[in-house]
């Protein structure tokens, strides 16, 4: 009787104590899942570091563990959450904005920098501090060993707020280094090329748009009677956009625009051959510069920068075109009568040149300088033509001289 009580409390505890795990099981189950919603979401790959912990991460020697990284991590997300910051959605976290230069749309307004400039920085100490002194405007030459001493009467008639940046077309650098300033100056070296060349690709208006005016000279020029600073004054007064020093008569003149006046400060027009000016407000009678020592404001720099041609290097044919980019033209372009200089005619580009079917390097130069003039007065001219037809306007009868 006794085994038989034993067998049914036996009997009786077995199925309690299934129970028992059972109800321990759910409420196990129920516990967690609501100690699981009261905490943060947190995606590793999503968590925002602050600064010190980067820096602690760059520390190679720190030690660093998996654990540590996920502690500073799960702490963060905590925190973020009780600062009562809620999980975002991937898409709501994206940046785009369509005002930004092409291609940085994905990045912050405020961490996009659209230009540069020419001036150099220290390796070391604060940036704010690398630059005491800016530059305003900058003077670029396009040279050749052979017009050092040229060169460096020139630079001396720039004071130090003109920035100095030469190119070299016949590589040679290390010899400029006699002269304190070039150790200053910027040099770019790439053999047998022009300055339009190195203009199109050196010379972007978001690289050069620090400078108010830029100066884009040949280096066969005399500087004798020139001041940098009184020109500056001067294109100011006259409000020119583009300009040039007036050119001494008796040396290198082909156009009358480009000569030198004594009796006055600027002037910005002339009369030419008989025949040569449709209009007296067009080149070569107003409006009107050489392309040997052109001065653009930093505006009109922008626009002539875009009207060059990747392929035609010699510019022949864009001082007729330079009217474009300014209005009025016959207002903004003129020449300075009272800072004046020589031009040398120095033929050394020429002779970059190569000798082909008897004939000296200069005349292919000069054959292709001739080529080029036809080829963009075409382009210019095609290209204004579709424009009108696009907009359904009737073309003038001609856009170019």
């Amino acid at each position: 009787m006794a085994k038989l009580a034993t067998l049914g409390r036996s009997v009786l505890r077995f199925p309690n104590e299934s129970m028992r795990l059972v109800m321990v099981t759910i409420i196990g189950a129920v516990l967690g899942f609501f100690i699981g919603i009261s905490f943060p979401s947190v995606s590793i790959t999503k968590l925002h570091f602050p600064a010190s912990f980067v820096s602690y991460i760059e520390d190679k020697n720190s030690g660093l563990t998996t654990q540590a990284i996920l502690n500073h991590a799960w702490t963060s997300a905590r925190n973020a959450r009780g600062n009562g910051t809620e999980p975002t959605s991937n898409s709501s976290l994206k940046i785009y904005v369509p005002t930004n230069p092409k291609g940085a749309e994905r990045l912050a307004p405020g961490i996009v920098v659209p230009e540069s400039d020419f001036h150099l920085r220290r390796l070391w100490g604060e940036p704010s501090e690398d630059l005491p002194f800016k530059p305003k405007y900058l003077v670029t030459f396009t040279v050749g060993i052979a017009q050092k001493e040229n060169i460096n009467r020139a630079v001396k008639k720039f004071s130090d707020n003109f920035a100095i940046l030469l190119f070299h077309y016949d590589g040679r650098v290390t010899e400029w280094d006699e002269f304190e300033w070039s150790k200053r100056a910027i040099h770019i070296s790439v053999r047998k090329q022009t300055k339009w060349w190195y203009a199109k690709r050196f010379l972007h208006p978001d690289i050069v748009s620090a400078y108010e005016y830029i100066f884009i000279w040949d280096e066969d020029l005399g500087v004798e009677h020139f001041n940098a600073e009184e020109y500056i004054k001067l294109v100011k007064k006259h409000n020119l956009e583009i300009s040039q020093p007036g050119l001494e008569p008796d040396r290198g003149l082909t156009w009358q625009m480009t000569k030198r006046r004594g009796d006055r400060e600027v002037h910005k027009d002339t009369e030419e051959r008989p025949g040569w000016c449709s209009d007296p407000h067009l080149p070569p009678c107003a409006a009107f510069v050489e392309i040997m020592a052109p001065v653009f404001s930093r505006d009109a720099w922008r626009c002539v920068w875009h009207m060059i041609q990747n392929d035609l290097v010699h510019g022949w044919g864009l001082d007729f075109a330079l009217r474009k980019c300014v209005e009025p033209a016959h207002e903004k372009i003129g020449v300075v009568d009272s800072q004046w200089i020589v031009h040398q005619v120095v033929p050394s580009l020429g002779n970059q040149g190569q000798s082909e079917n008897g004939k000296a390097p200069w005349e292919g130069v000069r054959a292709r300088c001739r080529k080029e003039w036809g080829t963009f007065q075409t382009r210019m001219a095609e290209a204004e033509k579709a424009y009108y037809k696009m907009m359904g306007i009737t073309p003038p009868n001609s856009t170019l001289v």
